[in-house]
């Protein structure tokens, strides 16, 4: 059985929410009532066959093609399955994310995975603000599962971050870590200012050094750390640079911090 495919007809001229679409299981739908379920579009709502062509059945994977960066909230709240999104996405992709697995194979814009407590996100183009982190109101952002960006992050990656695993195989914007609470956040590029800004728990795992780490970390010299072969070894399964890592005779600098903040924080720069 071919998976239920969603083609965006034409670039909407306001911003549509994609949340509905994975609120319920579509699993025993017919093409007719998923076709017929509700959409707010700006102020208003819009039925999903007006905006997308429909062919398949639905069933435990879904495919939305032609995707673009008006269509927010695409996955969130989503519990298990599969979600195919060829094209960008715009703003709280995967949001809330419970289970099972978000392919973007494009860009997406800011809070990706912002409240998700499993499951896997993995984009390979670049992302917006806000990664992982909370939304205003908020006090934990990702809580569980793993997020894997093959491109470049913008800034406060892993803001308030609570647990889970996010590899960025980019760059970071600036803020990176800021105000973590726990989970590993790795960072494969560059990152800009400040990384680990009031983080109070957690890792920041970096393969390239700072241009400068904030006078609040104490600089611990470099040694190999055991742990990394157990992190190295969890990634195996992931996509991508991160899932390559060595689990064996892995040397970093440690830095911990921020010691405002109670400084049992941590950023491991890999040694040369």
């Amino acid at each position: 059985m071919s998976p239920l495919v969603l083609t965006l007809k034409d670039r909407p001229a306001q911003r549509i929410d994609l949340a509905p679409l994975t609120a319920v299981p579509l699993a025993g739908r017919t093409v007719g009532e998923v076709a017929a379920i509700e959409l707010w579009s700006g102020n208003r709502t819009i039925r999903l066959g007006n905006a997308f062509d429909l062919s398949g059945q639905p069933g435990p994977e879904l495919e939305i093609r032609n995707s673009c960066d008006q269509l927010d909230r695409i996955g969130a709240g989503m519990a298990n399955g599969r979600l195919v999104v060829t094209g960008d996405a715009g703003a709280y992709l995967g949001a809330g994310l419970t289970g099972g697995v978000i392919d973007l194979r494009g860009n997406a814009g800011a809070w990706v995975g912002t409240g998700m407590t499993a499951g896997l996100i993995q984009v390979s183009g670049n992302v917006g603000d806000f990664l992982a982190a909370a939304i205003p109101g908020d006090h934990q952002g990702m809580k569980g599962g793993a997020i894997v960006i093959a491109g470049n992050a913008g800034d406060r990656a892993g803001d308030r971050m609570r647990r889970g695993s996010v590899l960025i195989e980019g760059n970071a914007g600036d803020y990176c870590g800021s105000r973590m609470v726990a989970g590993t956040l790795g960072v494969w590029g560059e990152v800009g200012r400040s990384p680990g800004l009031a983080m109070r728990r957690g890792t920041l795992l970096l393969r390239q050094a700072p241009a400068a780490v904030l006078p609040t970390f104490n600089d611990c010299g470099e040694y190999p750390l055991n742990v990394l072969t157990l992190l190295a070894r969890s990634w195996r399964k992931l996509p991508g640079k991160f899932a390559r890592l060595p689990d064996s005779g892995f040397r970093v600098r440690r830095y911990l911090g921020d010691l405002a903040n109670g400084g049992r924080g941590e950023i491991l720069v890999q040694a040369e």
